[in-house]
């Protein structure tokens, strides 16, 4: 019975922080309490109605999915634009919600709500004001404490990288928002370029282009669907039916895409990022260039996954070019796993106070 009681008092205790992380994607938002791995993975995206009064309503894919199909008195809101706060309102209701579903859960059987100590990443060009919101976003969303660390560390550690030993690693991060390359090495970023050539700006490359080719306007849903069905790097030629508005009439059309034609409209991206990559090695040191040459270019993020895309990269750079095991979900494996050594958690964490 002691025994039985000690362990009541000390599963109530309000001192027992859960450790909880938080990668703030512009694209997906996703969480992960430690011992229990990802526990929600969600659209970064929520539906505030204004009339009769001010409301969100629908969170995540619900919200999603009526884009662009809304009265005007229904706005569907990304509060996150390139891995920073944009709408801080939104954000907060959009965590409150994500807290309320995936980690409140967990909790209910203690007499007391644990506080909850979250980690999150941040971009590596994010400014102290950034920094400041994105903190300011979870305390008020029912955090009692943050943590934060840059994004490229949380990234390689979720890829198997060991980023404390003094061994570089090239790691490429083609998320929604931002594309960050980055040299990392000694639980530090050596070097790193940071670009908004990413996968939210690749559908906007592909409305265009099928706007000025097919003479259809297709929105950004549609966009990432194709991009998703139909793009690839291999020899596969696939063709998909998409249907947007005409420009001649205004009526509905359908044309049928190629996968060269998306290759075609977006190869000056990836062109781009591959020349940013060559820049970053360029004004790295020697010996940091032949450890990379020796271990290979690691890629993450969901862009990554597009077939054929690693080989395109490595035949491009004539460096070995591997895809992450969780490309998507590097960040978010890589702050639980920082989150289990304390002491390398106080290495990495940035300071703003």
């Amino acid at each position: 019975m002691l025994h039985f009681i000690q362990n009541l008092v000390k599963n109530i205790s309000p001192f027992t922080q859960l450790q909880v992380a938080f990668d703030l994607g512009t694209h997906t938002t996703k969480i992960g309490l430690k011992g229990r791995g990802v526990v929600l993975r969600e659209s970064t995206s929520a539906a505030l109605r204004t009339q009769p009064t001010k409301e969100y309503i629908f969170f995540g894919s619900e919200a999603k999915q009526i884009q662009g199909k809304t009265p005007e008195f229904l706005h569907v809101i990304r509060p996150m634009v390139n891995g920073i706060v944009s709408d801080f309102d939104t954000e907060v209701a959009l965590l409150r919600y994500y807290l309320e579903k995936s980690i409140l859960p967990y909790t209910r059987s203690s007499f007391i709500k644990p506080p909850i100590h979250a980690i999150t990443a941040v971009p590596t060009t994010a400014t102290e004001i950034e920094q400041k919101a994105v903190e300011e976003a979870l305390l008020k969303s029912g955090c009692s404490a943050v943590t934060m660390i840059k994004k490229p560390l949380a990234t390689a550690a979720g890829a198997g990288f060991n980023v404390f030993f003094h061994k570089p690693h090239l790691v490429v991060d083609i998320g929604a928002g931002l594309t960050e390359i980055s040299v990392i090495s000694g639980g530090g970023i050596v070097s790193y370029k940071t670009l908004k050539q990413a996968g939210d700006y690749m559908d906007k490359v592909i409305a265009n282009y099928v706007h000025l080719k097919h003479g259809i306007v297709l929105g950004d849903a549609t966009c990432e669907k194709l991009k998703i069905a139909c793009l690839n790097f291999s020899d596969t030629e696939k063709t998909e039916l998409v249907r947007g508005k005409s420009l001649e009439n205004g009526l509905p059309k359908s044309v049928k895409i190629k996968s060269s034609e998306l290759r075609e409209a977006l190869t000056p991206t990836y062109t781009l990022i591959i020349d940013t990559i060559k820049e970053l090695l360029e004004i790295s040191p020697p010996e940091i260039v032949n450890d990379i040459f020796q271990e290979g270019i690691l890629l993450t993020g969901m862009a990554v996954l597009i077939p054929g895309f690693s080989t395109y990269i490595s035949n491009e750079l004539k460096i070995e070019v591997l895809v992450s095991e969780h490309a998507s979900e590097a960040t978010i494996y890589g702050l639980l796993k920082i989150a289990d050594a304390p002491e390398h958690l106080k290495t990495v964490r940035i300071n703003t106070a």
